[in-house]
């Protein structure tokens, strides 16, 4: 049989095949490959293929043979199982900094990771209430950017901005560009945050990463390396309450027992906790004192209130009492 142009690929193509078009529950027949193969321009007869098959085996291939029916050969294992790749379908899906167009993007490739009869199960929908996607396309390359100075050791310049109430874009510092030493990204409450060191406050910040446009790397040393030497990311977003900063400080709170899953939910199982009584505990724990704090006690109603420092229970009182005259006027 003479051979076509595209011969030199025929083990390519049929590794193509038994990828694209072959699982546990479509298996190919010989015949069949043969086909396939031709719609490549590459020719192909029976008893080379056998060797073929053999050789992608060695390769590394798992290819099974079947003989009870749905008999011929398919792809016994992958490097991600379709219960992986469901998962890592509805993180995407679910993930409110990727983009829709974005997420349509990472979805088709993930697609591509398995068979086209599993990939139809990839194509679901999954509702997430009050979950908009993000509308800065750039994020999903931000974090590439940030990522790749932090590897280097290098500082950032950046500009931030913020909505305005008529859905417009504002930069703050009226434009001016933010210099900071980025440290860690971390994920809370579905966004993307950067931490790190800014050069004009001298001290730890964190910045929203759909955020922030412009980014750039300066080329000079990050500062700030004693700061970040013991940094605990965790315990960081545990005391600054929907990344909202505040003044640190040690707050022991009295809670009902039932709410102890809540507790160690929040802040976790190391946080310090006492028995008050058959029906009480008392937990302390490091906070940033804010709003973003008091409306997180105040969710919880009468089954928690702050016991110390009287400084942050009179903050509170003052918070609920704002809150109730502005609902009076």
């Amino acid at each position: 049989m003479p051979k076509s142009p595209n011969q030199k690929m025929k083990l390519l193509y049929l590794m193509k095949i038994f990828m694209e078009m072959t699982d546990e529950k479509h298996p190919i027949s010989i015949p069949d490959i043969i086909t396939n193969l031709k719609m490549y321009g590459v020719s192909s007869e029976r008893k080379s293929l056998y060797d073929d098959i053999e050789c992608l085996r060695l390769f590394g291939m798992d290819i099974i043979s079947r003989r009870e029916k749905p008999s011929g050969y398919y792809l016994g294992s992958r490097d991600f199982e379709l219960a992986e790749l469901k998962l890592l379908v509805d993180t995407v899906q679910c993930s409110k900094f990727i983009t829709t167009k974005k997420s349509e993007q990472l979805i088709k490739k993930l697609e591509s990771l398995t068979s086209r009869y599993e990939a139809q199960q990839l194509q679901r929908q999954v509702y997430v209430n009050n979950r908009p996607k993000t509308m800065n396309e750039s994020i999903y390359y931000n974090v590439d950017k940030l990522h790749s100075a932090i590897a280097a050791n290098s500082k950032i310049t950046f500009k931030y901005f913020e909505w305005t109430v008529t859905k417009e874009t504002k930069l703050r510092r009226n434009g001016d560009s933010y210099s900071v030493s980025p440290w860690t990204l971390v994920w809370d409450d579905e966004n993307y945050y950067l931490i790190g060191y800014d050069d004009s406050s001298k001290s730890i910040r964190h910045y929203r990463v759909d955020k922030m446009i412009d980014i750039e790397p300066l080329g000079k040393m990050r500062e700030g390396r004693e700061l970040f030497a013991d940094f605990d990311a965790a315990q960081y977003e545990k005391k600054t309450f929907g990344m909202f900063g505040g003044e640190e400080k040690n707050v022991t709170l009295l809670c009902q027992n039932k709410i102890i899953g809540v507790i160690i939910d929040r802040f976790g199982r190391d946080v310090t906790i006492h028995k008050a009584g058959d029906e009480h505990f008392t937990v302390h724990i490091k906070v940033n004192v804010s709003p973003q704090f008091f409306g997180w006690l105040a969710g919880l109603g009468t089954v928690a209130r702050i016991q110390s420092p009287d400084i942050v229970k009179e903050e509170y009182t003052r918070y609920l009492e704002e809150i109730l005259a502005a609902k009076c006027d």
